[in-house]
């Protein structure tokens, strides 16, 4: 999950350079290899309506096969590009806004995990439960 917080609300042109690209990254996500899952809101697009963390704070979920693959769709594709703007869109958060944690396969993590996992990471620094691309842990032994 990662999460970030807005310079101006999505309908504002500001944001447009954003906006504009979000089908096309959605798309690209979904089409990569490892892909699994990512959070949609109600109307099924993207989860830009969801505002678990602040009424400017957009949240980003999605279940990957492996790091490695995660990786690559982040740093290795045309996410690189709306990636290296994103400081027109988004505040410097100055505090962990990305999270990485293994599930068991088949199931899919719920906004409530999601948050406790980022406050674990942001208390405790990187573990098994909650990491970053900087400091991964391998699956555990029964999700090998």
């Amino acid at each position: 999950m990662n999460i970030a917080r807005m310079r101006a609300p999505l309908d504002d042109p500001a944001m447009s350079g954003f906006t504009d690209r979000l089908d096309g990254i959605n798309a690209l996500a979904e089409g990569s290899p490892g892909f699994v899952w990512r959070l949609v809101d109600g109307d099924g697009d993207d989860a830009t309506g969801l505002r678990p963390f602040g009424d400017d704070v957009i949240v980003n979920m999605s279940v990957w096969e492996t790091v490695e693959s995660l990786w690559n769709f982040t740093y290795r594709s045309g996410h690189m590009e709306p990636l290296r703007l994103r400081r027109q869109w988004f505040e410097h958060m100055g505090e962990a806004h990305a999270v990485l944690w293994w599930i068991p396969a088949g199931t899919v993590p719920t906004l409530d995990e999601a948050g406790e996992r980022l406050d674990l990471l942001r208390t405790d620094g990187p573990s098994a439960e909650a990491f970053t691309f900087r400091s991964t842990f391998p699956p555990p032994p029964s999700q090998n």
